[in-house]
C-alpha cells in the first residue's frame, strides 16, 4: 500500500478563487514549494473540442503556482504543413497530457514521435491521458500498452468492471459489448485504495456531468483501478481513473473532462473533484509529493460541488 503523504488543510473557497492567494509567502503557495513542474500539453486533433478544453486545463492549473505548461500542437496529418518536423522534446519535461485522438479520421503522429514518446515513458516519464486521449491509436500496440484500457471494439481485449462486491473482474475479448457510453449524469465515484492522489479524499463523491465510458478494452497488463461508478445504460459499474506501470514510467488516465463541440462552461471541468485530481495526479506523475490540498468546497457522497464559470473561456 502506498504511503500516507501528509496533506495540508483544505483550502476555503474564497482561497481557491484567489489562487490561493492567502496561503501566498512571497507569491508562492506554501504546497508550491520547489521547482515548477515543467508540464507539456499536446492537443492538435480530437472529435471532442480540443481547443477549449487546453484553455481550460491551462486555466485550471495556473492558479496552482506548481506548474510551467508549455502547449505543442500537432499538424493533425502527413499532408498538414509542419506535420514531418512536430517533434516534441519529450525529454524537456516532466509530465505529459495527452489529448489527441484519431478516432475515425486520418489523423495521427510520424512514427518518430511515437518512437520518442514511448522512449520517454520507458525511461520514466510520466503521462496524463485526458478523457478522449483514450479512444486514440487503436493500431500503435505500445500505446494500448501504455493505457491499459481504451475505447476499443467487442473483440479488441479486455474489459475491467468492477462487481456488486467491490472486486474487480475481467471480461475477456468477444464477451460483452465494445466500448460506449449513456448520457453524461451526474455519478457517484468509489475509491479503491489508498493511492496517493487520492490521499485525503473521502472514500466516495459526487462528480459532475460525467460521461462514463463502459467496457473500455485492452490489454491491461501493468494497471492499478483507482476509482469507478456505475454507469446506468449497463447498469454495471465501471472504472473511472486507473494508472499503469510502462517501463519505468507511470501513466494515468482519467474518464473526466468530456467537451463536446458547442459545450460551454463544460460542468464536468468545473466540478470542484476534478480540479484537485488534476494538479494532484500531475504531481504524483512527475514523481513529487502530492501537496496540492483537498479543498473545503470538494463533493460529498450526497452532493455534486461546481464551481464558478471560467474567466475568458466561451
Amino acid at each position: 500500500m502506498p504511503k500516507s503523504l501528509p496533506i495540508p488543510r483544505p483550502l476555503t473557497r474564497r482561497e481557491w478563487l484567489l489562487g490561493g492567494a492567502a496561503l501566498f509567502a512571497s507569491g508562492v503557495p506554501a504546497y508550491a514549494s520547489g521547482r515548477r513542474i515543467r508540464v507539456l500539453l499536446l492537443d492538435g486533433f480530437n472529435n471532442h473540442d480540443w481547443q477549449q478544453t487546453t484553455r481550460i486545463v491551462q486555466t485550471i492549473l495556473a492558479p496552482t503556482g506548481l506548474f510551467e505548461v508549455t502547449v505543442s500542437t500537432a499538424p493533425p496529418s502527413p499532408t498538414t504543413p509542419g506535420w514531418a518536423d512536430w517533434r516534441p522534446r519529450f525529454q524537456d519535461f516532466d509530465v505529459v497530457i495527452q489529448t489527441c485522438n484519431d478516432y475515425k479520421s486520418d489523423a495521427g503522429w510520424p512514427d518518430v514521435v511515437k518512437a520518442d514518446f514511448e522512449a520517454y515513458v520507458r525511461k520514466g516519464g510520466g503521462v496524463y491521458v485526458l478523457h478522449a486521449a483514450n479512444n486514440g491509436f487503436p493500431d500503435w500496440p505500445e500505446y494500448n500498452d501504455m493505457i491499459g484500457l481504451g475505447w476499443r471494439p467487442k473483440n479488441y481485449g479486455i474489459a475491467v468492471h468492477i462487481d456488486g462486491n467491490g472486486k474487480i473482474a475481467r471480461i475477456p475479448a468477444g464477451q460483452g459489448d465494445k466500448s460506449s457510453h449513456g448520457p453524461r449524469a451526474n455519478a457517484l465515484v468509489h475509491r479503491l485504495n489508498d493511492h496517493p492522489v487520492h490521499q485525503g479524499l473521502p472514500r466516495q463523491w459526487m462528480t459532475a456531468d460525467l460521461e462514463h465510458y463502459s467496457y473500455v478494452r485492452g490489454p491491461a497488463k501493468n494497471l492499478t483501478i483507482l476509482t469507478y461508478a456505475y454507469e446506468a445504460k449497463t447498469q454495471m459499474n465501471w472504472p473511472l481513473e486507473w494508472v499503469v506501470r510502462y517501463g519505468q514510467g507511470r501513466v494515468y488516465v482519467a474518464n473526466y473532462g468530456h467537451v463536446w463541440t458547442g459545450d460551454v462552461q463544460p460542468l464536468t471541468l468545473r466540478s470542484a473533484d476534478v480540479q484537485t485530481i488534476l494538479p494532484r495526479a500531475l504531481q504524483w506523475l512527475a514523481r513529487r509529493p502530492v501537496t496540492f490540498p483537498v479543498p473545503s468546497d470538494f463533493p460529498t457522497a450526497t452532493k455534486t460541488s461546481v464551481r464558478p464559470e471560467f474567466e475568458g473561456i466561451h
